[in-house]
Parts: C-alpha cells; structure tokens; sequence
C-alpha cells in the first residue's frame, strides 16, 4: 500500500510586513505572496488527496506572531482539517521561544485538540493511531529551546563545556529510544527542524560544524529511515540524492529576500511505497525578483587593473557623460519590470556623481513593486603613509610598490615590475655618474 504524503517549510508568513498595501484586506502585497503560495499548497494537498501533510517549521517570524497573521494561518490549517487530511507540525527556531516552558506560536494546535490537527512538542515517534489511521510513523524532531537542554545536561551532573555537542549527544539518544519503538513493517518518516551537515543554504555557503546545533548526515540517512522531512534550510535540495532514504529541504514557499533570487520555490509531494520513497518538487512561481549590477570606470583605470579584480565585477570602460544612459539600460524590460522587486547596484568613480541622475532612474523603475537602487561610489586611491612617514623618506622603489598596491596592481606581476624598475633606475644612476667624470 502507497502513502502520498505532502511536504512543505518555512512559511514565514509574516515576514515581509512591509511596502506597497492591499486596499482590501489591508495587509501588505508581499505578506500576500506568502498567504498565495500557502494556499497553492493547501489546494494541491486537497485536490490530489495526499495521505498526510507534514509542515517541517517556522510557520512565522517569530514566536509571537500577531493575531492577523495566527488567523490566516489558521484558516488555511482549517482547510485542511475540514478536507479530513490528516497534518503534522512541528515547530521551527523562528516558531520557538528561547525561554523554557514558554509556548511556541503553533501551541494552539496542541492544545485546542483540533481534529485531524497535530503539534508535535518533541522527541517522539507518532504512530498510525495517532495519524488517523494513516499507516506511516514518524518521528518528529522539532526546535527544541537551548534552555531545556541546558537543564537537562546539568540534571546529570555535567559540565556544560561545548553545549552544541551535548544537545547533539541528547538528540541523539531521544532519537534513538524512539526509534527502539518503531514497527518494521511501516514506513518510517523522520521529521525535523535542523540544519545537516553539507546542507547548501539560499547564498550557496555550506553547512558546517559552527554555532547551531547540526545533525550529521548519517542520523539522516539511516537505512531504518523511509522519508527524510527537513526544514530550516530555504533552498530545495537532497541531501541523498540518487539513494534511500531522499533526505528533503523543500525550501522556503517565497523568496524572503534578494538573497533567494536564484532558488526555485515550492514544496514536495513523496510517495512511500514498498520500504522505499520517491518525490516530486512542486515549483511555484511566486513574485519576480531581479538583480541586476554595473561597475563603470574609466579606460586608464581599467588598464591599472588587475586581472583578478576585473573578473570580480562587471567592469564597463566609458566616459561619464555615457554614464546614465548605461545604467538604465540595466533595467529589467517593462514587462519584467511590473510588479517586480528589482535591485540595482552600480559602481562608479566618486567624481561622477553630478553625471547620475537619481530621481529619472527611479521614474524608469516606477512600475516595479519595490525598486532598490544601490549606488557604490569607487573613491580614488592614494598612498597610504604611516604616521611618521614623509615622501622625503622614502625610495623611488617604494614610493613605485606603495603606488602600485593603491591602485590594485596585480601581485604576481609587483615583483617582476619591481626589479625591472631597480635596474632603470640604477642605469640611469650609472649614467649621471658617468657624465660627471
């Protein structure tokens, strides 16, 4: 027997509060988006009838959300209890509080004993009878508050010397006595709100050992596991890709910010069947995003520079009165441009300020929803001398070395250049003497 399970994370319908307004519902058109793509997920869980739903956290910003954002939420987890889906939740670290015993933003969940409705508080393995019947296990792993740990690792005596490694430790042995009491013949999802070492997170840096708390990829992937249900990490990925379990971060429903431009968004749809599991990413469109940047510069500053810093951005040799009319050619089409969130960043030497005009290319950027223009002013180099350092007290060849580091010149190329001007120098020294005799 299959087992269509629909999986999705980091909702964080509250996170862009801010901009251009809906006149009818009053909320802001970015917190729109988030509620759009949640109820593509909702229609999609009831439209293909999944099995079970299974929210891997941080349905919020925050852990305490205002009561707008808890009622559209909560409407949309009606719909789902209405549609007799069974849902499972657990809280993520925006969802949390750090403080022991406070209640997390979904607490509501538990205690209103909504049908169909589940909150999972902790470490623990959910069973068929607990799933209305549905016949899978999972065992959830939501954020767990520092504190509570903390106070469990000193209830045993111990010192907390690296507190990372000693919640790791806890986790894990929870995890394990769960596991103990799992039935081998029913699929086994493990649900969890961590990030995993090797995890590629929105800006593309790696998850490694560091200050979070961080499961390794063989607790993820153990072979007693059928489903790997993450959720922290915003971009879509497996962990396991090509082999059992699939280890799944669905990603982020929305882009949150700029710094998600390059990542599809949407959620999973996984089928569990046989002892083995396939899924499906479910791309949604959402709003458009663009990036865009420029760095105009002279051509006797370009020939200063070094190979290296001119691959490090995207250098275009012009004279400033062409300085404008290159900018705005950056700009997304009209098309594009319309209900966007565009940033532009450009990069100009500092004198050729009075040749940019601010106010014409936000008018050409009038039609995108938000328009961010980032405007980086290249100041001049000049040498830098120390303190008790004159020009008086310094040799042609290192006034030569300092000019050159000022203006960026490539390094592998500074030594050769160096000696080369040496024995010029000591030419043209030999010379002078020469003719004094």
């Amino acid at each position: 027997m299959s087992v269509k399970v629909l999986h999705f994370a980091d909702a964080h319908i509250d996170i862009a509060t801010g901009g251009r307004r809906d006149s009818k519902s009053g909320l802001s058109i970015r917190t729109l988006d988030f509620l759009k793509a949640l109820d593509t997920i909702v229609d999609s869980a009831i439209d293909e009838k999944v099995d079970l739903v299974l929210f891997a956290g941080d349905a919020y910003r925050d852990s305490v959300p205002g009561p707008t954002f808890q009622r559209e939420w909560g409407r949309r987890m009606m719909r789902l209890a209405a549609a007799q889906i069974p849902t499972l939740m657990i809280a993520g670290n925006h969802d949390s509080s750090n403080s022991m015993g406070k209640a997390s933003a979904l607490q509501e969940y538990d205690t209103l004993l909504v049908p169909y409705l589940n909150l999972a508080r902790k470490i623990e393995l959910w069973t068929p009878d607990r799933l209305d019947g549905v016949p899978v296990q999972v065992l959830t792993v939501p954020w767990i508050a520092r504190a509570r740990f903390v106070a469990m690792i000193q209830s045993q005596g111990k010192e907390v010397e690296d507190l990372n490694r000693e919640i790791l430790h806890e986790i894990e042995v929870e995890i394990e006595n769960a596991l103990k009491l799992m039935h081998p013949d029913l699929p086994l999802i493990l649900l969890a709100h961590y990030p995993v070492v090797g995890a590629v997170m929105a800006n593309q840096q790696m998850v490694s050992l560091g200050s979070e708390v961080t499961l390794s990829k063989n607790l993820v992937q153990d072979p007693r596991i059928t489903y790997t249900a993450l959720g922290h990490i915003h971009k879509f990925q497996d962990l396991n890709k090509g082999n059992q379990p699939p280890v799944i971060y669905p990603g982020s429903i929305e882009r949150v910010n700029l710094g998600e431009i390059e990542d599809d968004k949407g959620f999973v749809i996984a089928t569990l069947e046989n002892g083995t599991a396939s899924y499906r990413f479910r791309k949604m469109e959402g709003r458009k995003f663009f990036s865009r940047e420029i760095a105009l510069i002279d051509q006797e500053s370009f020939n200063r520079l070094g190979q290296q810093d001119r691959k490090n951005k995207p250098y275009q040799v012009c004279e400033p009165q062409q300085m404008q009319e290159l900018v705005l050619a950056q700009l997304p089409n009209s098309d594009q441009l319309k209900d966007s969130i565009t940033r532009l960043i450009v990069h100009f030497p500092q004198e050729w300020q009075s040749f940019l005009d601010e106010r014409e290319i936000r008018k050409a950027a009038a039609d995108a929803l938000e328009f961010h223009l980032v405007l980086k002013p290249i100041v001049s180099p000049r040498i830098r001398l120390g303190v008790d350092s004159s020009i008086n007290t310094l040799s042609h060849i290192e006034l030569l070395k300092r000019y050159c580091e000022s203006v960026n010149y490539e390094s592998s190329a500074l030594p050769g250049l160096l000696e080369t001007a040496a024995e010029v120098m000591k030419q043209v020294e030999n010379a002078n003497t020469d003719g004094l005799v």
